[in-house]
């Protein structure tokens, strides 16, 4: 299983950034993503989740009406819209699966080493 993050870059605060996550190896749909952010010197925080299940979703209190979590099943694809970019938005973006290789975002944003996960794509927000 293999995890493709893509889409950081820099940009100016206020605006909007979408980041992809692009999983292989798995032959089927029904698996949880989750989104997490890592600034430097800060731990790793659970930013979002995307239920395979039932479609439900997750959002930390700290990102809620800013960042939108979708999947398209078809390309094997997250992604996470992040608008009106703040300067604390500053940090590597991870996806990884949830819980080894659950369906549900159950156990979000807890993660383990049963974990698989992408190897990150930068955003950094200039004020």
């Amino acid at each position: 299983v293999q995890l493709q993050a893509s889409g950081g870059g820099l940009v100016q605060s206020g605006r909007s950034l979408r980041l992809s996550c692009v999983v292989s190896g798995l032959t089927t749909d029904y698996f949880a993503i989750g989104w997490f952010r890592q600034a430097p010197g800060a731990e790793r925080e659970g930013v979002s989740c995307s239920s395979g299940s039932d479609g439900s979703t997750y959002y930390a209190n700290s990102v809620k009406g800013r960042f939108t979590i979708s999947r398209d099943n078809v390309k094997k694809s997250v992604f996470l819209e992040i608008n009106n970019l703040k300067p604390d938005d500053t940090a590597v973006y991870y996806c990884a699966t949830v819980n080894g290789l659950s369906a549900s975002c159950r156990g979000f944003p807890k993660y383990s080493n049963r974990d698989y996960w992408g190897q990150g794509t930068q955003v950094t927000v200039s004020s």
